[in-house]
């Protein structure tokens, strides 16, 4: 049987291999070793809604966002990330102001995503507590591209984000608030568009993210304030303990 690799040869593993960056050898991992992405890919198989021939554009995009995302996740230098065009590479977020690579290496994908809110404060969290917010909630976040209506050079795609909420989110607000909603272990599900350029390798050089930032915390929250506290405190950050 043909494999992606026979359908498509000559193209870079990171579009033929969902998880080809984590084999990558002298890495700076973020915590000393590669990432666990297993039960994250089983919910994926399990529970996504489409079905990409292996090789298709759609398959292609879908593998080389997962790549970036383990390496904007996980790799803490920028030298190592093999899935962006390092010198001319920015993100942007419903047409906000441009970030570098090394503004989401300081603040983390979360952060880099999410805008001040009553449930959540980007520069109230670290990149490590933002991690562990979402995480702790929310043990695996799946994600699959659904359509994609452009391709190379410049790609434009919709996506779907999903999980479900397991445990508790607790997490500091825009007015400083400690917040806690209680886990109401029903899915979270949000979708998006990316329009992305890429280089002749394939290789992100501008991301622009278009999305509801505030779908997530709805989901969260389904009755409003009910199953929902807030308690002021002092701390200007939430040190994810």
């Amino acid at each position: 049987m043909a494999t992606a690799e026979t359908e498509a040869p000559g193209l870079p593993d990171y579009v033929l291999d969902e998880d080809a960056v984590l084999k990558d050898a002298g890495v700076n991992w973020r915590h000393g070793r590669a990432p666990d992405y297993s039960k994250t890919r089983k919910v994926w198989s399990e529970t996504k809604r489409s079905a990409h021939q292996a090789g298709s554009l759609p398959d292609l995009v879908e593998k080389l966002v997962k790549n970036w995302e383990i390496e904007a996740s996980y790799k803490t230098s920028l030298d190592d990330w093999r899935t962006v065009d390092r010198p001319a590479y920015v993100f942007s977020v419903n047409g906000g102001p441009p970030q570098t690579g090394e503004h989401m290496l300081s603040v983390g994908t979360y952060n880099a995503l999410l805008e001040p809110n009553e449930y959540y404060c980007p520069a109230r969290s670290t990149f490590d507590a933002s991690h562990k917010t979402f995480k702790r909630m929310m043990p695996t976040f799946a994600w699959e591209v659904l359509e994609v209506y452009a391709g190379p050079p410049k790609v434009a795609f919709r996506w779907r984000h999903w999980g479900v909420m397991k445990e508790d989110y607790s997490g500091m607000n825009n007015k400083g608030e400690k917040v806690t909603i209680k886990a109401h272990g029903g899915p979270i599900d949000i979708e998006g568009i990316v329009v992305a350029e890429v280089n002749d390798k394939l290789q992100l050089q501008k991301v622009e993210v278009f999305f509801d930032p505030m779908g997530m915390f709805r989901q969260m929250a389904p009755d409003g304030e009910t199953g929902v506290t807030k308690v002021k405190v002092d701390a200007e950050t939430d040190d994810g303990k």
